[in-house]
């Protein structure tokens, strides 16, 4: 007599006539799986990975982290992900690994297949504008200012504007000029702006979005420069993922707008657009996306080049050779420093020692001689000294001693890497993301200085506020970190900071 057997996933008995290893109810089941997304609680979406993930504006991060959330019990694949959203599961990792895609249509198709909720999107989906949630007192608001069908954010801050009558202005704006302006929130990442001056620039900044020829001036382009400097200070406390969603927004509207002003107000528009698209660069660098920083930098160089501005032009080259540092791609990363001094060989002494820096890095990748590196290192050092103005980079002496200790890092001199890590960070003057990111390099020369167990310890430290602010920049060096202590994994530090780092 035959045994009898059971279904797989349920444990029924199966039917006598049933060749399968699933019972009829499993096998639609198992279909419909195969077809559509299954039907997810609302707390699916308060996942900090997930949240973090529509922070970015990528849906391809969004993608992500939709398929390895811990709901679905195990990582779905992106073949199967693809086949819902009518793509191959080249086509997504494409998405997952790129630039943001941008084509509407397709992030609202995407969306509305996965279910996200409207209010958690940086689009509005047809129908379902996006609204500010009750239990939500953050300080910031965007006006959404649809112009031909697309919508330009104008950041203010709200406590401010309300204060001045935001409601009265909003419609007498709408009466006045036929079209529909609404306050919404920030996405739920977003920071605190600068204060809003009072009612006559909120008109101001609404003509110009509205007929950019006629009013976007001079006190427009300070206005979004205002919110890049901001940002930057931000972004140091609270990381990338917080400052994004409000550099992207003040960007897209210099990207809109740039073709209708005036010739003048042009060019001083698409300086302030480099400045503020080099930034957002570094933010994708610190994201761990470079994809989208390398859209960024690329942004920032053409309108350097238009604005006629070759500092920043030389600037974007030092950061595009740290970039290819990153992902040692070491060639490139050292024609591309040696480019930025051919491009503005009479830089300004904070740009320029960066610059020259940057040459020493990719001298010391390269085996060059620790005396060569050290001239150049010098010669950094005595060019900064010589700035008596704000610098045209954002590099500080403090700064210039952290990298050095890069360099000796690469050169084969961590014992003198770490010591000149340790000196500065027990200052206690950096930022939060900025602390992590040193600690990580100071782990790093610790460990190859042979000292595992300090190495642990200091890693463990940078990684607790790596995962606060959201540094993929330096969860990426703690993983190498992680690999040089292997010789060590049986060691209580090293072993503990192995786990945290699987967590």
């Amino acid at each position: 007599m035959t045994e009898p057997r059971h279904c797989s996933r349920c444990g029924h008995r199966l039917a006598g006539d049933n060749p399968r290893k699933l019972c009829s109810p499993c096998q639609s089941a198992n279909l419909e799986a195969q077809t559509r997304p299954p039907t997810v609680p609302p707390d699916f979406w308060q996942l900090d990975k997930m949240r973090d993930a529509l922070a970015t504006w990528h849906m391809g991060r969004v993608l992500f982290a939709y398929r390895t959330h811990p709901f679905h019990g195990q990582t779905l694949s992106q073949e199967l992900v693809g086949t819902w959203l009518g793509m191959t599961q080249a086509q997504l990792s494409r998405i997952e690994n790129g630039r943001a895609p941008e084509e509407l249509t397709k992030l609202i198709r995407y969306s509305q297949i996965l279910g996200i909720p409207a209010e958690l999107l940086w689009f509005d989906l047809p129908g379902e504008p996006r609204t500010r949630s009750a239990a939500d007192d953050r300080p910031s608001v965007l006006l959404p200012v649809l112009l031909a069908g697309r919508e330009v954010m104008l950041p203010v801050d709200a406590e401010a504007a309300s204060a001045h009558g935001l409601d009265a202005v909003l419609g007498d704006v709408a009466a006045s000029r036929t079209r529909k302006i609404e306050a919404t929130s920030v996405g739920r990442q977003a920071v605190r702006v600068l204060p809003f001056a009072g009612l006559d620039e909120l008109q101001h900044m609404a003509a110009a979005l509205e007929d950019a020829r006629r009013y976007l001036d001079g006190s427009v382009v300070g206005f979004f420069a205002r919110q890049f400097e901001q940002c930057k200070t931000d972004d140091g406390q609270l990381g990338p993922l917080r400052v994004l969603p409000l550099v992207l927004g003040v960007l897209g509207a210099i990207q809109q707008h740039a073709r209708d002003v005036q010739p003048g107000v042009r060019r001083q528009l698409l300086a302030v657009g480099a400045d503020g698209a080099e930034f957002a660069g570094w933010l994708y660098r610190d994201l761990h996306d470079p994809g989208s920083a390398s859209y960024w930098y690329d942004r920032a160089m053409e309108w350097a080049q238009e604005a006629q501005d070759v500092p920043m032009q030389a600037y974007v080259l030092v950061k595009k050779s740290q970039m290819a540092y990153d992902s040692r791609e070491l060639a490139r990363m050292l024609n591309l420093a040696e480019a930025a001094g051919r491009v503005c060989p009479t830089a300004p002494p904070a740009l320029r020692a960066e610059q020259v820096q940057q040459e020493a890095l990719a001298l010391a990748t390269h085996g060059g001689a620790l005396s060569v590196i050290e001239r150049k290192l010098d010669i950094a050092r005595q060019t900064l000294d010589a700035e008596v103005e704000a610098p045209a980079s954002r590099l500080s002496s403090v700064t210039l001693q952290l990298r050095d200790a890069a360099v000796y890092t690469e050169a084969g001199v961590p014992d003198q890497a770490a010591g000149i890590f340790a000196d500065i960070l027990a200052r206690d003057a950096l930022s939060r993301r900025d602390t992590a990111l040193f600690s990580a390099r100071r782990a790093a020369a610790l460990a190859l200085s042979g000292h595992p167990d300090e190495a642990a310890s200091v890693a463990l430290d940078a990684l607790q506020i790596a995962r606060a602010t959201n540094s993929g920049r330096t969860s990426a060096i703690l993983a190498d970190v992680a690999q040089s202590l292997t010789p060590w994994r049986s060691r209580p530090g090293p072993r503990e900071f192995r786990e945290a780092m699987l967590a």
